[in-house]
């Protein structure tokens, strides 16, 4: 044993030196507090030096790629109310929704992008001046997902900067190209999450048919609206594959029959796996309006929001109208379709190896987007005195207190059934269950109670979770009801805050900027390193070392 103990004092200079190099501020409190009795306290130590925040590239708040697009227009017979948003809908599209692809001329079918028979429009069965027999094809598009001949997601559609979430969604027919052109990743215009917004009138005959283009299994459950369980042809007319009928497999088709008798919001999805499936996005909100005479519907509201030829029941009571989708993300969930682009792969790691129990949401849209990219498209404009119609749906997996900041909200409707007069309720945070719809009255007469006079108001989930992207806030799914006097000429609202330039960097949304850097970078920008503690854990961890080699070199003399 003699010999185990040759390095002795070597062994107790090396552990005499790792007591001393290891940090004072890393023993516990209690300790430091003895040690300062004993030894008496440290003297100060200044703070390090803050260091410059790494270079970012700043995004364009509003960039000019479709300003023609947010003007008034009448194209088609058809007059598409003005969105002096930064980013508008194509107008040509509207008007091709609202007469029918097969009613429109090539040059409108042309800058619409549409084929012919996306939504075909019929007879007049009523005889009150407007079409009664509507047939709307959808398909299936993937967004951000996995491809074998790139290593970037293809199709892709960019919820906030950076952040591109895998997605499904249903989508419109178009003819030509899924991407912008032969060169760019990124989806054409109109390929996009969410799936659109359908509008349709009571007593239409409606067919929908579902062409399924994408390689898994997919169904379309009209969730509260009138339809039989089964067709004229006897085949399953509720979408539900353990109830109704066979899912449509990759490459075929169906059609659902509706004759609507009932008005109100109503919703739709995949009922497919419908805890994976219509997470993914494949939701969106089916309206039924009210039978007025030569009431021609915007039949599709792509990417929701500002619904630009509201129908004659609207206009009679409202001064705008907006569909307001709220979706959320796991990003587990969402991943797992730009990992492998084998299907079975896919499959397995979606309804096998997901367990949907233990899944959390991440990432947070409103019509598709995350703040700050909400306020390029989904803010709610208005002007003092107006009336505005909202139809809301939660398509997310939790419920949320929808807060509006300077206005009461009336709820008119639940789940597309009016609520009598005496019982609607008007305050500023309203609860919406998920899948429920809600429709709400704003008025922005300045009363004190409706709304509080002009401005940049926000409004939001005010659950903690959902104002953030992967829990960086600013994020989620943050708009506004902004006043048409604080818009700039592109669009873009006259903010008198904080620069939200880190706002429009990836950087920030991957916890690489500090939260003030912009406007206090001294006081809460990125601490420097401090040199001491440095030297402390350089000579700490050759200590350590030389301890644990004399310790090993003793014990294999022993």
């Amino acid at each position: 044993m003699s010999r185990f103990f040759k390095h002795r004092w070597l062994l107790l200079a090396a552990l005499v030196g790792l007591v001393a190099s290891f940090p004072p501020q890393w023993y516990p409190d209690a300790w430091r507090i003895e040690l300062s009795q004993w030894l008496g306290a440290p003297a100060y130590r200044a703070l390090p030096e803050s260091e410059p925040a790494a270079p970012r590239s700043v995004r364009a708040y509003c960039p000019e790629e479709t300003p023609d697009y947010r003007a008034e227009y009448n194209i088609a017979g058809v007059r598409i109310s003005a969105s002096p948003v930064c980013q508008a809908d194509n107008p040509w599209a509207v008007a091709a929704f609202v007469r029918g692809t097969n009613q429109v001329g090539p040059e409108v079918l042309m800058k619409s992008g549409l084929a012919p028979d996306t939504v075909e429009k019929g007879a007049d069965l009523d005889g009150d001046g407007d079409p009664d027999e509507i047939h709307i094809r959808l398909e299936v598009a993937e967004l951000n997902g996995a491809s074998p001949e790139s290593s970037e997601p293809v199709m892709q559609f960019e919820m906030a900067p950076g952040i591109k979430p895998g997605l499904w969604v249903f989508t419109p027919r178009y003819v030509g190209m899924a991407t912008e052109n032969f060169e760019s990743l990124r989806a054409r215009e109109g390929i996009r999450a969410p799936s659109p917004a359908i509008r349709v009138e009571q007593g239409d005959r409606v067919l929908i048919t579902l062409e399924n283009t994408h390689y898994m299994p997919h169904t379309l459950h009209l969730h509260g609206s009138d339809h039989a369980f089964r067709d004229v042809s006897g085949e399953g007319n509720d979408g539900v594959p353990i109830a109704s009928e066979l899912p449509i497999m990759p490459g075929q088709s169906r059609t659902y029959e509706l004759q609507l008798r009932n008005t109100g919001t109503k919703f739709y999805h995949c009922h497919v796996q419908p805890q994976v499936h219509v997470m993914m996005g494949l939701q969106g909100l089916f309206i039924i309006e009210e039978n007025r005479p030569d009431n021609w519907l915007q039949t599709l509201n792509i990417g929701a929001g500002h619904v630009r030829a509201s129908s004659v029941g609207v206009r009679a009571q409202y001064d705008r109208e907006y569909d307001l989708h709220y979706t959320d993300v796991d990003a587990e969930l969402n991943s797992m379709i730009q990992a492998s682009n084998d299907v079975r792969t896919v499959t397995e790691s979606m309804h096998r190896r997901y367990d949907v129990t233990e899944a959390t949401s991440d990432y947070f849209a409103l019509n598709g987007l995350s703040f700050p990219f909400t306020f390029r498209e989904s803010l709610v404009l208005t002007k003092p005195g107006e009336r505005i119609k909202l139809r809301v749906v939660n398509g997310g997996r939790d419920g949320m207190g929808l807060h509006t900041h300077g206005h009461t909200m009336t709820v008119t409707h639940r789940d597309g059934i009016a609520s009598p007069p005496a019982a609607r309720v008007t305050r500023d945070v309203v609860w919406i269950a998920p899948a429920q719809r809600l429709d709400l009255e704003l008025d922005t007469r300045n009363d004190g109670i409706g709304a509080f006079g002009p401005g940049i108001w926000l409004f939001h989930d005010h659950g903690s979770r959902a104002i953030t992207s992967d829990g960086i806030g600013p994020g989620g799914h943050i708009s506004a009801i902004v006043y048409e006097q604080e818009l700039g000429p592109d669009g873009w609202p006259r903010t008198s805050g904080v620069s939200w330039d880190p706002f429009f960097t990836e950087a920030y949304y991957q916890r690489r900027l500090p939260v003030w850097e912009a406007y206090a970078p001294g006081w809460f920008g990125e601490a420097g390193s401090d040199g001491r503690l440095l030297l402390r854990i350089i000579l700490m961890a050759f200590f350590l070392g030389l301890f644990l080699a004399l310790l090993m070199d003793s014990a294999r003399r022993a």
